[in-house]
């Protein structure tokens, strides 16, 4: 499909023609397998992605080199950070890490200012990916200021799913502890316990998910 074909399946609030047809003009598609930085923090950001399909996972770091997790991004998604620092033509201060293998459409940033003067679809899209990752950003500060650590466990896990559509979720504990900002000790007791009460089962590096929340 031409890139303009797949901005209408996958990102159908951008339905102006002549955006289309600029989109097909100037922007490029990329991919890229798991494991691989799509960003690094200090990078010059040049586009901003549109995630067709894969998944990326956000986060900050600190001065120590602990990471904060933000979000995940999913096929139909686009990143609000590297949005803010191709508006404000600043280096990134994030960093996102490919999942699941990623393909994606990238905006170059001599484009974004002037399709937000000319055409709403855009605009709005804008608006309500920035208002999306907000709220995902204030529900990470939630977690971590008012609930506690098996109630913040049980939530990562369910949005996990629901956001990938899949009761089966890969990674290790220490993946899992590390999103969550605690020990992989504390991730494996509390994934037991949630075992023995039937609400998932563990394997090796997978958890299957039966009954959350």
């Amino acid at each position: 499909m031409t890139i303009k074909e797949i901005v209408k399946q996958k990102f159908p609030i951008l339905v102006e023609p002549e955006l289309l047809n600029e989109m097909e003009k100037y922007c490029t598609s990329r991919t890229m397998p798991a494991g691989s930085n799509f960003i690094e923090i200090g990078d010059e950001v040049v586009a901003m992605p549109l995630l067709i399909e894969g998944s990326i996972k956000v986060v900050r770091e600190d001065k120590d080199g602990n990471e904060l997790l933000l979000y995940y991004l999913n096929g139909g998604d686009t990143c609000a950070s590297t949005l803010s620092c191709c508006m404000n033509k600043v280096s990134s201060e994030i960093r996102a890490t490919v999942i699941d293998d990623l393909t994606a459409i990238l905006v170059p940033i001599r484009c974004m200012d002037e399709w937000l003067k000319k055409y709403s679809s855009w605009r709005n899209f804008i608006m309500q990916s920035y208002s999306i990752r907000f709220e995902e950003m204030l529900q990470t500060i939630d977690s971590i200021a008012f609930m506690k650590m098996d109630e913040r466990l049980e939530k990562y896990l369910a949005q996990r799913s629901a956001e990938i559509n899949t009761t089966i979720l890969l990674g290790t504990h220490q993946e899992i502890a590390d999103d969550l900002h605690t020990s992989r000790e504390v991730v494996s007791r509390l994934l037991k316990q949630l075992e023995k009460l039937g609400r998932v089962r563990l394997s090796r590096n997978k958890i299957e998910i039966i009954n959350l929340m």
